[in-house]
């Protein structure tokens, strides 16, 4: 008895293990080859437009899922795709595009005045850079600060590119730059005249109860102009009373 249950045991085993053999050998292929589909086609480096005929054409379906921001391909040029090419697909399937796309455009700050630090900071700050640093003398402008840039302040430019600088050297040499000497005192105002390289001329006394005694009302020149020769300049001072000056004038 124990002989007959063990033989049916060995027959029920082995006729087990040809069943899985079969299915895994014959019907699995069978029906893995049904579904196997066809291998994927290349469209990278195509336009959308042309991309969405293939794929149609073979039977797939697409969509734009992802954006590559880049100036080295076309606007519109498929840079990737999943499933990827030469992969077997079912019919049907959808195509996963990646598609690229001008680089983001920035406007331009107005860097004009600003020191050429700071301007780095705001380039910066926007994702621009600065390409090329030209310096000339410039009277109108203090030395180390922008006078000129291209592009110009309010264009538009891509992400990463640089702008072309020009950086006043100030005053061209040899040449003098007058002082601004309002509403300093006349000690203070000689001294800058003598830094500058200008003289001292005439002195003129006007009456300023708002001001502090001997405070520069006016100069003979105004300030910043730029002269090749240094000369003298006469100023304005303010005085609390004009007797003071007449009594002065006369004891002398």
């Amino acid at each position: 008895m124990i002989k007959k249950f063990t033989s049916y045991i060995v027959v029920f085993g082995v006729m087990t293990l040809g069943i899985i053999l079969l299915f895994e050998m014959v019907f699995m292929p069978i029906y893995v080859r049904k579904g196997d589909g066809r291998y994927m086609v290349n469209v990278k480096g195509k336009t959308l437009q042309h991309a969405e005929k293939v794929l149609d054409s073979e039977g797939y379906k697409s969509l734009v899922s992802d954006t590559l921001f880049s100036a080295a391909y076309e606007f519109g040029t498929i840079v990737d795709q999943y499933p990827a090419p030469n992969t077997r697909v079912k019919e049907g399937r959808t195509v996963r595009l990646k598609i690229a796309h001008p680089e983001k455009m920035v406007s331009i700050p107005d860097l004009i005045g600003r020191s050429l630090r700071s301007a780095k900071l705001i380039l910066n700050q926007e994702g621009l850079e600065i390409d090329t640093v030209y310096k000339e003398y410039n009277s109108d402008v203090p030395s180390g600060n922008v006078t000129w840039q291209y592009p110009k302040g309010g264009d538009l430019l891509n992400k990463g590119m640089g702008l072309h600088l020009t950086i006043s050297l100030g005053v061209p040499p040899n040449f003098h730059q007058v002082p601004n000497l309002f509403g300093l005192s006349k000690k203070k105002a000689v001294v800058d005249l003598e830094k500058a390289g200008f003289r001292l001329g005439k002195i003129f006394y006007r009456q300023n109860e708002d001001l502090i005694p001997y405070t520069v009302l006016d100069q003979s020149i105004p300030a910043e102009t730029v002269l090749e020769e240094p000369t003298t300049i006469d100023l304005t001072v303010s005085v609390l009373d004009m007797q003071d000056i007449f009594n002065q004038m006369i004891n002398q």
